[in-house]
């Protein structure tokens, strides 16, 4: 089968059937961390290097500052290109107009792959576009599970969020809870709305959305907490990143509300809390794997013409729970950054 790299057009298959059954969840998406800067990688890592001749990738995600969830989701892409002798060009701006413009910036510098995140598809299309009539591999991860195919992309590497909003709700039934409320820190960001509905499909309670500004914590603690003392029903907070629901442990504080804390999510301070009881649990995408994937894939493609996938079905990394009975066996993963 031919499989040079071209815009295509594809209708969207249904998803692996282990995505469903992987009630096992992994902690995902969302924010972003950042800088316009595009920044080239110098991590070093023990395992082997490559002996292919030198490539170069473009990395280029949603991320904003502060969001230590894209931190291990570069540093996975790090250690992939330490292993298969790439140049990685590592750039984030939470903007979707100024991320497309940092995905034209790597078209023009002739890199030989790009991997991007697509919290905002529409915004994506015209530049992702472009990249494949230029016959540059384009892969996706993280963000856009239901886009890839669409917009032409060749892989992705994630967790289909849905999946993942829909097991957490069917946990807070389990854990008895009446009323949640769904703490959104990007309004716009696909993954992020999809993570909330998935949850409202499935939690037999009341659900309720609460947008915060994400790049700016003292605002998301103050808002949680204005949430919390209007409403003393909510028993369980439910954010979508690990630094907002540290956040959200100090609005419960502050509120005198007797509200429990869940996450999609993970960094090695909230192993921590799960440790200690103040969170429930987490869901775990395993962003280390995907950044790690995302690389790789484009070095496996220009060096063997492998893909993942048959070009149909996404690479599921997520989702799985985190909690008390597993937290110890995860915590030395994350404390080193790869969890």
């Amino acid at each position: 089968m031919d499989r040079t790299f071209h815009p295509r057009t594809r209708r969207i298959a249904p998803l692996v059937a282990t995505a469903a059954a992987s009630v096992l969840l992994i902690a995902g998406c969302s924010s972003s961390s950042g800088g316009k800067k595009a920044e080239e990688s110098g991590s070093a890592v023990s395992a082997g290097k490559a002996s292919t001749p030198r490539m170069t990738v473009a990395l280029v995600t949603h991320q904003a500052p502060g969001d230590t969830f894209w931190d291990i989701v570069r540093k996975g892409a790090e250690a992939a290109a330490a292993k298969d002798n790439v140049k990685l060009i590592y750039s984030a701006d939470p903007n979707a107009g100024n991320q497309a413009n940092l995905v034209q910036n790597a078209i023009d510098q002739k890199v030989d792959g790009i991997a991007i995140t697509l919290a905002k598809p529409d915004a994506m299309k015209d530049v992702v576009s472009k990249a494949t009539s230029a016959k540059i591999p384009v892969v996706g991860l993280n963000s856009g599970v239901s886009d890839w195919q669409k917009l032409g992309l060749m892989e992705f590497f994630g967790q289909d969020e849905t999946v993942a909003g829909e097991a957490l709700g069917k946990r807070l039934n389990s854990e008895g809870a009446k009323k949640a409320v769904c703490v959104i820190q990007e309004q716009g960001n696909i993954g992020l709305t999809q993570r909330c509905d998935g949850v409202k499909k499935t939690f037999s309670g009341k659900t309720e959305t609460l947008y915060v500004n994400g790049t700016d914590m003292p605002s998301v603690k103050s808002t949680i907490t204005a949430k919390l003392k209007q409403d003393s029903a909510i028993d369980y907070v439910v954010t979508l990143g690990a630094p907002y629901a540290l956040t959200a442990v100090q609005s419960v504080g502050d509120a005198g509300s007797k509200a429990k804390i869940a996450t999609f999510d993970l960094n090695k301070d909230l192993t921590g809390a799960i440790s200690k009881g103040t969170i429930q649990f987490a869901v775990d995408q395993q962003p280390y794997l995907q950044g790690y994937l995302a690389v790789d894939s484009l070095w496996l493609y220009k060096t063997n013409g492998n893909y993942s996938g048959g070009g149909e079905q996404p690479i599921l990394t997520g989702p799985a729970f985190v909690d008390k009975s597993n937290v110890d066996a995860v915590a030395q993963f994350a404390a080193k950054g790869t969890r």
